[in-house]
């Protein structure tokens, strides 16, 4: 049995990166062979060098929304502000919302530009907010929505976030959070990849605000995971045939990337799937897809860094968290990453 507890770890604030690097690819890049091998400090540009002709790399497409509005209590004047969690049809969203009193059924919200809002009622820890008709909620995002920065980046959004919150491959709107493994790769990179005859493949998971709650349960066979939207088409299917046919590695773009693979191979074999996964990746878990990952360093106690504890090891992930903070690799969202192995490979 795991605990929560166990994905613990000290982490000096100025660690946690406030702003991205002046060029993606400049990040760092701490290697983690399997089992007992020697931890490797790299940086992100030299990528290619780490990976094998025939390697498969899968990126997730999906654009982050600016996904976060500000307003008031239409009658009492009281301040909200409202987090998208997801689009639930084309008037209709589910959002975290902050507000000194939380509003009831039926309390009428306005945003900052003046457009008219209503609570229509709740699901566990998010509001249903609709919008009047006529009104569709992702053209009210892309009018007066702000990039939905996480919680740890104590400073205002600026213009450039706009650009570097997004992948250079982001095509897909839909997730208010990045997929930030994502963030290191630029133009230069993957032509660098095409040269060693690395192939590109495609899906898309939709990240959610869940991304950054911490598990409430102390248990992890307790924990109940939030539901994000997952494309997984017949294109990716068959690249990670042809893959394994030509004995390349399936290496993921990150924690989402994962998940979407891994859920779509839950019945035994990969095969197309669309729709929501609440897939929880936990130590004891089989890959059957993932070779390789790619990640950034995750929050204590998250989901995420379970999953890559799971993928890993989890004393493996524990002794590269400490090496990071010893070599004062960045953190979260607009830090380094790292390259780890499967604890499966033989």
């Amino acid at each position: 049995m795991k605990y929560s507890a166990d994905f613990d770890y000290n982490l000096p604030e100025e660690l946690i990166a406030q702003s991205p690097l002046a060029e993606r690819a400049d990040s760092r890049l701490l290697i983690v062979p399997p089992r007992n091998d020697v931890l490797i400090d790299s940086t992100f540009s030299g990528l290619a060098d780490r990976l094998l002709p025939g390697d498969l790399l899968v990126v997730n497409e999906t654009r982050v929304l600016p996904a976060r509005l500000y307003g008031h209590k239409s009658h009492t004047g009281g301040k909200v502000e409202l987090m998208l969690e997801r689009l639930l049809d084309e008037r209709t969203a589910l959002v975290q919302l902050r507000a000194s009193k939380s509003p009831g059924v039926g309390t009428e919200l306005t945003t900052t530009g003046g457009t008219p809002l209503r609570v229509l009622g709740r699901d566990g820890m998010f509001f249903v907010i609709g919008c009047n008709p006529g009104e569709q909620f992702e053209e009210l995002l892309h009018r007066e929505g702000e990039t939905p920065l996480p919680p740890y980046i104590e400073r205002p959004v600026e213009r450039a976030d706009d650009d570097r919150y997004q992948t250079v491959y982001a095509r897909h709107p839909g997730a208010v959070a990045a997929p930030t493994a994502g963030l290191h790769f630029d133009e230069r990179l993957f032509e660098n990849l095409a040269a060693k005859e690395v192939r590109l493949a495609k899906l898309t998971l939709h990240v959610g605000s869940g991304t950054f709650s911490p598990m409430k349960s102390e248990v992890l066979d307790q924990h109940e995971m939030h539901a994000e939207e997952i494309v997984v088409d017949e294109d990716m299917v068959e690249a990670v045939r042809q893959a394994r046919d030509r004995g390349g590695r399936v290496v993921a773009v990150g924690t989402t990337v994962v998940r979407a693979l891994e859920s779509a191979a839950q019945h035994g074999v990969l095969a197309p799937m669309q729709g929501p996964t609440k897939l929880f990746i936990r130590p004891g878990f089989r890959f059957s897809v993932v070779d390789m990952l790619i990640t950034n360093f995750h929050l204590p106690r998250s989901t995420l860094i379970v999953l890559v504890s799971a993928f890993a090891g989890v004393e493996r992930i524990r002794e590269a968290y400490q090496h990071a903070v010893d070599h004062r690799y960045r953190f979260f969202s607009y830090g380094d990453a790292m390259l780890l192995e499967s604890r499966n490979v033989p």
